[in-house]
Parts: C-alpha cells; sequence; structure tokens
C-alpha cells in the first residue's frame, strides 16, 4: 500500500530526531537510554508460539493484569510475551508478573525492526490494548495470517479525528486486523467510520471494570493508613501532570485552614517528574516526605509524595477521598474505577476524554463530583471531610457502577479462544 510506504519513509528520516528525543528524556529518566537495542528489535531470544500482547504503559499494563492472569491460568502451556513502549510500563511488566512472562520493548514501527521482533516471537496470537495501532506491526503479523486482536479497544472523538487525517493508513491497517473487542458502541462506530468492516467488531465493555483489589493490597494499605494517618482525613491525587500540581497543592493549602490535619498524598504520572513535583511541594513550604525514602511520618506531615512505581492500587486504600489525575489539565483523565474498587468518593476536573464512557456511567449514578479549580476542589474535599456519610454514600456508588458493568473480561477470553482456535484450524 503506497500510504504504508510513505509513511515507513517519513519513519526513517525522523530516526535522528527520535534518537535525540531518547537523549533528552533520558536526561530525567537514565533508563531512556538503556535496552537501546530492542527499540529495532534486537531483544533477547524468546520462547515462540504463544501469546504476545502489548501494552503501551502503566495504566495499559495495569488494565491487562486480569486478562494476563486469566490467559496465563486458561493456556499454561502457552508462553506469554508482553511488549511496553516506555521504562515505566516495562517496571510495571516486572511487578505485575516477575518471571511468569516473557518482556521486552515494543520497537519502532520500522519494517525491519518489526520483522526482527515477530519473527522472535512468532506468536499463536497477538492480543494490542486499547489503542496502540502501528501500521507496521498490523501488516507483518497480518502477512504471516497471525490472529490479531485489539483488546479494550477505546477511540475518543479527539482521537478519532486525528485518525481520520490519515485515513488511506489507517482504513487498510484496521482491515488486517482480525477483530477489535471495543469498550463502548461509541468507540466501535469511530471505528467504522474509519473504514473498519463491521464484522470484525465486537462490543465488550471494558475489562477496567474487572478490577481485583487483593487481600495483600488492602492489608498494606491498612497497615500504611495506620502507620501514616490513623486519626487524619486523607486525599489521595493520582497520576497528576505538570501544570496540575500546582492547583492540587493550591487547594491543600487552603483546606488546612478548616482541616488543619487533612494529608495529601500526591502522586504524579511520570516518574521523572518527581524530583520537579518535590521541589514544587517544598517552595510551597509544606511539611512533607517522600514515600521511597521510607521515613517514619509525623504528626504534622501534610504531604507525602508517592514516588514509588506499582503501588498506586495500594496508596488508593489508605485514602477517603480520590482525586484522578490528567483531568484539570487537558491530558484527559485516567482511570477512576481503581478508587472505586475501594469504594471512594471520586473528583475529577473537565477534561475526561480518555474515559468518557466511563465517567458518563458514573456521573449519571451519582458517583462522580466535577472540580474546575482549586477552588471547588477545596470545597468538595471539605464536605467530604465534614460529611461522612455523604462521602461514603458517593463511594457506595462508585463501587456498584463497577460492580455492575464487570463481565468484560469473560468475553474477551471467548473472543481470545476463536481467535486461537481459527490459527489452529488453519
Amino acid at each position: 500500500m503506497p500510504t504504508r510506504y510513505l509513511y515507513s519513509s517519513l519513519l526513517y528520516i525522523v530516526q535522528p530526531f527520535i534518537w535525540l528525543k531518547l537523549g533528552y528524556r533520558s536526561l530525567k529518566a537514565k533508563s531512556y537510554r538503556q535496552r537501546v537495542s530492542e527499540r529495532y528489535g534486537f531483544g533477547p531470544t524468546l520462547k515462540q508460539g504463544g501469546i504476545w500482547l502489548h501494552s503501551v504503559s502503566v495504566g495499559e499494563t495495569i488494565a491487562s493484569i486480569p486478562l494476563v492472569k486469566a490467559l496465563q491460568a486458561a493456556y499454561p502451556q502457552l508462553p506469554i510475551t508482553i511488549t511496553t513502549m516506555t521504562p515505566t510500563g516495562s517496571e510495571q511488566v516486572l511487578k505485575s508478573f516477575g518471571d511468569s512472562v516473557q518482556h521486552c520493548y515494543l520497537p519502532y514501527d520500522l519494517p525491519c525492526a518489526m520483522r526482527r521482533l515477530i519473527n522472535n516471537i512468532n506468536p499463536n496470537i497477538a492480543i494490542v490494548m486499547e489503542t496502540e495501532l502501528w501500521p507496521n506491526m498490523i501488516h507483518q503479523l497480518n502477512k504471516r495470517n497471525i490472529p490479531i486482536m485489539l483488546a479494550n479497544g477505546r477511540l475518543s472523538a479527539r482521537s478519532a479525528k486525528g485518525y481520520g487525517k490519515v485515513k488511506s493508513l489507517v482504513s487498510p491497517m484496521l482491515n488486517e486486523i482480525s477483530l477489535i473487542a471495543a469498550q463502548y458502541q461509541a468507540d466501535g462506530d469511530r471505528y467504522i467510520e474509519l473504514g473498519l468492516t463491521r464484522e470484525k467488531l465486537q462490543v465488550c465493555g471494558s475489562v477496567k471494570f474487572d478490577i481485583n483489589v487483593s487481600d495483600t493490597q488492602r492489608q498494606h494499605a491498612d497497615e500504611l493508613k495506620h502507620q501514616w494517618a490513623a486519626d487524619k482525613p486523607v486525599w489521595i491525587a493520582a497520576s497528576t501532570h505538570a501544570g496540575e500540581d500546582e492547583i492540587l497543592l493550591a487547594a491543600h493549602k487552603q483546606l488546612l485552614q478548616t482541616v488543619p490535619n487533612a494529608l495529601l498524598i500526591l502522586v504524579p504520572r511520570h516518574p521523572e517528574r518527581f524530583d520537579e513535583v518535590t521541589k514544587l511541594v517544598a517552595n510551597n513550604q509544606f511539611r512533607f516526605l517522600r514515600k521511597s525514602h521510607n521515613e517514619a511520618v509525623t504528626a504534622d506531615c501534610q504531604v507525602i509524595i508517592g514516588d514509588t512505581m506499582g503501588e498506586l492500587m495500594t496508596l488508593f486504600g489508605i485514602a477517603d477521598v480520590a482525586f484522578i489525575g490528567g483531568s484539570l489539565v487537558e491530558r484527559g483523565g485516567h482511570n477512576p474505577l481503581e478508587p472505586a474498587a475501594y469504594g471512594l468518593p471520586l473528583i475529577m476536573g473537565p477534561h475526561t476524554f480518555n474515559f468518557s464512557s466511563i465517567c458518563t456511567m458514573l456521573e449519571d449514578a451519582s458517583a462522580l463530583t466535577t472540580v474546575s479549580d482549586e477552588h471547588t476542589l477545596e470545597e468538595q474535599l471539605r464536605i467530604f471531610f465534614k460529611d461522612k456519610e455523604k462521602a461514603s454514600i458517593k463511594g457506595k456508588k462508585a463501587l456498584a457502577v463497577l460492580q455492575l458493568n464487570q463481565g468484560s473480561l469473560a468475553k474477551h477470553l471467548a473472543l481470545i479462544d476463536q481467535l486461537l482456535g481459527s490459527r489452529h484450524d488453519n
């Protein structure tokens, strides 16, 4: 397809700029300068013939945990390989699965690099989580008659508009995919508008509803709650972005005037921002500590910076109220279902386009409160801390929405079984 050839040529041309970007990012996160060979398909030798799952970063990897564990139980004889694009995603894979799965980075979408990786894995099926669509990856898999499934597929109106500008590239790619398991009908309709044939679409709901808070996580959360804030009201600001932390800290400063023993657990989305956020907290003259330093939490501590990886679900268990980041700035928000699993009252900003369907469900159930700035955020926090019954009702409604919409995982497993069967039959 000429459009894909042009796309590939441009990817080769921009490689020097990608190296510069990697170098720049490695100034804040050294892990970006490591394992560079994997980004060109020169990874470790892997066991072949199993299941390949790609999840771009931390959020998608966490969402894939129930699916991967179910696949391990259903197909214990098949090796499972998980690829990611980011170091934080890589760390999450190791933390969640250890050596029970194979792991490497997904290479850049160059034809030669994708050929090398696919020859190395030679999977029976390729499962891509959510929105990670790479034309050469899809094409190389399709050439080998390897079934391709887009799992938990979501496509926001904004992303669909962007893909629509290169429809001549996107439409052929979509129809090389065996099956798209879309979260909601609106997502599926957008794929069809981009050229997907309707027979390749299944609407399955979101596997993110199939969250299981383990007994270990709950026990660890209870222990930390006792150590950190046995008698303190706690709110967590999770997965925050640049430009958002300032608003959150301003709200917390206002809150301390009426709730002087309130504790904020502030968890930046990206590890390379941990030091930056620490300086911001210090410059605002809060009494704080960093989770990674393992220091004793004093009675006068006002902010704890959650600067460790893979512990967010545990940290949610310490809080009384959850704010979900990326929503006071135009990043589209992050997953509100993780704190909902603990029955926490949920607060988000107005920018929730990454989770629009889920947020609409929560809003319709009166389980999500929307704020616009530090003043409205502080007001809602104060209300929840003063009126514990109202906070409890909101949290129970959020948990009810979560439980009502579970079952997507079973639908995904049935479809994967069909695709594996078709591969075997061929």
